[in-house]
């Protein structure tokens, strides 16, 4: 699967800060996208919903007739106040400058390195080229600290995917066929995944939320329909991306009532899984394992070198699905300077009181 060439809306870039630096930036690096938070969508959603009101910090790197490198930053007000990767706090899906090459990774690295205000890039995948390029820029200019982040669980694909019941001991295939028994006892199942519409979008998107409130998730709040800022993010970015035809929504129908739902991405020749819900009344048949199979199985079909589950490793991912994760690392930056000793003596606080209150237990 290509990688399309990714051009913000024009009505949603007039309304953002450095519209004409966003719209040039990402026709130029779209394909050098490697992870769907460094799409002009993802980043268009979150400021016209999440990051209302905070600061932009936008470093871009110019070649010749085209941009090179380029790193959205934002950070609240206050003296204090940090720069970080846009959409760290409020999505916390791995995210990663957006580059050319080494050189221009190495460019846009000493650009940050020069900020005088620390910064904070939560989860950037451990493989990404900027590590190396900002642990050499920061030479002479501050300190680094790179440590763990969480990882992110993933399915490698191949052919064999396709029939993904197939990848699975007996045991469990027994566990499969048992839920889907169950399921039949509720009437007729029927899965489907769309490649939504402008016009049906909206519909859909409301379903699959509707779908994810009647389940635990509303009660621990971490449903969608918990938040209304979270809610529009999600419409905006995903109505975006399915503009491109980009978007996934997945439905187990059981006697025509959708019991559970999936809402996804497909870009760079992988899948991206970015929420998942099913309805409690179905719980007996679990019907979130039945349609994360024929996720799989779909995105497999559909050509996608991977099912990216994103989130964090949770141990029902790996009891379940797979073991298999992408390595993250938390980048910090102190720049020499009052801030970034101020910033450096906070985060030695917490990091120690949490080492002693792990000794403790």
């Amino acid at each position: 699967m290509k990688h399309v060439a990714i051009h913000p809306p024009a009505e949603a870039l007039a309304c953002t800060p450095c519209a004409h630096v966003l719209e040039r930036a990402w026709r130029d690096l779209s394909e050098q996208s490697s992870l769907p938070t460094q799409s002009a969508e993802f980043l268009v959603a979150l400021l016209a919903t999440f990051l209302l009101g905070q600061e932009m910090l936008l470093l871009q790197v110019e070649g010749a007739r085209c941009f090179d490198a380029v790193l959205p930053l934002v950070r609240r007000h206050g003296i204090l106040a940090r720069w970080r990767l846009a959409g760290d706090e409020e999505v916390f899906e791995p995210s990663d400058a957006l580059y050319r090459d080494a050189d221009a990774s190495d460019r846009l690295a000493r650009k940050l390195a020069r900020e005088s205000r620390p910064a904070v890039l939560a989860r950037v995948p451990a493989k990404s080229a900027f590590i190396a390029s900002l642990r050499k820029a920061m030479r002479g200019r501050g300190i680094i600290s790179v440590r763990p982040a969480t990882p992110c669980p993933t399915i490698p694909l191949d052919s064999g995917w396709t029939e993904p019941e197939s990848k699975f001991s007996s045991r469990r295939r027994s566990d499969f066929r048992r839920a889907m028994r169950r399921a039949e006892e509720f009437g007729e199942v029927r899965f489907e995944t769309i490649a939504p519409t402008e016009e049906n979008f909206d519909a859909l998107f409301d379903l699959a939320v509707q779908v994810e409130a009647a389940s635990w998730k509303r009660e621990a709040g971490s449903a969608i329909a918990c938040d209304k800022v979270k809610e529009e993010f999600f419409r905006q970015y995903l109505r975006a991306a399915g503009a491109r035809g980009e978007c996934r929504i997945s439905f187990l129908r059981l006697g025509g009532q959708v019991a559970a739902m999936h809402l996804a991405v497909e870009q760079g020749g992988k899948h991206w899984l970015y929420k998942i819900g099913f309805d409690e009344g179905f719980k007996r048949c679990s019907p979130g394992t039945l349609l994360m199979l024929h996720a799989i199985g779909e995105a497999a079909k559909s050509g996608c070198t991977a099912f990216e589950m994103m989130g964090d490793a949770e141990s029902w991912i790996a009891d379940f699905w797979t073991r298999e994760e992408i390595e993250c690392v938390q980048l910090r930056t102190y720049p020499f300077g009052w801030r970034g000793v101020a910033a450096l003596l906070e985060d030695g606080f917490a990091w120690g009181r949490a080492r002693l209150s792990g000794a403790r237990k």
